[in-house]
């Protein structure tokens, strides 16, 4: 399942640089697919980006990446210190 999921990520952000908007419909609606039919089964980190349209760091997570950079969601080292 993560190869198809690579493989649609990977069609997705082609068709983002292209902005080939027909690609881009039909890959969202295949990676929610995907999602739904994994869920279960993917590393929660992928369903995390996944969830979030982290499609970028989605790819980077399944081509073995250690580094990839923490999100506004990514708890307090993502996020800027409270104003007090």
């Amino acid at each position: 399942m993560e190869i198809q999921i690579k493989a649609s990520l990977i069609s997705l952000l082609d068709g983002i640089n292209a902005a080939n908007g027909s690609v881009i419909a039909a890959e969202l609606v295949r990676l929610d697919e995907l999602l739904a039919q994994g869920r279960s089964t993917l590393h929660p980190q992928l369903v995390h980006f996944l969830e979030g349209r982290s499609y970028a760091k989605a790819v980077q997570f399944l081509g073995g990446a250690s580094d990839i950079p923490v999100g506004l969601c990514g708890g307090r080292a993502g996020r800027p210190p409270a104003q007090g």
